[in-house]
């Protein structure tokens, strides 16, 4: 984990023996399982260390919240960036909420792998947990690197977000363009833009950029749309959209 351990200072983080051995090892089960479940593209030591790791826990250049704060990772895939962010601030309460099977299955292999407790896998649509009372408007940080359109983005995160709550999403060199587009899931959602900050990543050529939302009024009931809804027809895609379909 040199590489991870000498950029790590960048984001102000000084990583433990500890936390750079459960890296280790999550790197090490990654590449074991992804020969045989589809985890992710990205699957060489050196890029998981940057585009996987780093990346994840380039959150706390925007996010330096209540060390035992509630998170969720929506979309979490493979547990980015939900799990090198629990590793590194421990006491986060995590839930992790992932649609495919398998790869829920190696988030609870994982998990029980680094010993991370208060960490939760949920083999669920976001569209649905969101409507959970359990889960609506309960975490201080809702956290988005799926690939998907902002405004979509939006739709299946600001449900989760507590009042004064705070989502962060991963983007590209779109970010900006995608915020203006999706300035009718921003106003219909209860979210604002806080801003827009770069990430930049060694030998990374790709733009990344992470875009902060603060939560200053609550969603509607109505939203999240049913399972699949927020991706057919965004927010913002078509002013004239209503806020939920009928059929």
């Amino acid at each position: 984990m040199e590489l991870l351990n000498r950029h790590a200072g960048t984001l102000g983080i000084r990583l433990t023996p500890a936390q750079l051995d459960k890296f280790r090892i999550y790197a090490d089960e990654l590449v074991a399982w992804n020969a045989r479940v589809n985890l992710t593209a990205i699957c060489e030591p050196e890029q998981i260390q940057l585009k996987h790791f780093l990346d994840s826990l380039s959150v706390l250049l925007v996010w330096r919240g209540n060390a035992g704060a509630a998170v969720v990772d929506v979309g979490a895939g493979a547990g980015f960036p939900g799990v090198p962010l629990k590793i590194v601030m421990p006491q986060l309460k995590l839930t992790l909420i992932e649609a495919t099977g398998k790869k829920v299955e190696f988030l609870n292999h994982i998990i029980g792998r680094l010993g991370l407790d208060q960490t939760t896998a949920l083999h669920a649509r976001a569209e649905e947990v969101a409507h959970q009372p359990a889960h609506r408007e309960r975490y201080e940080l809702v956290l988005a690197r799926a690939v998907a359109t902002l405004a979509e983005l939006l739709e299946l995160t600001l449900p989760f977000a507590a009042l004064g709550g705070s989502v962060i999403v991963h983007k590209g060199a779109a970010a900006q363009q995608e915020v203006h587009d999706a300035a009718q899931a921003f106003s219909i959602l209860g979210g604002v833009l806080d801003r827009i900050v770069p990430v930049e990543l060694p030998g990374v050529t790709e733009e990344r950029q992470l875009i902060l939302v603060k939560k200053v009024a609550r969603t509607p009931e109505s939203y999240p749309r049913r399972p699949g809804m927020p991706h057919k027809r965004p927010l913002g895609a078509k002013a004239e959209s209503p806020p939920y379909e009928e059929t």
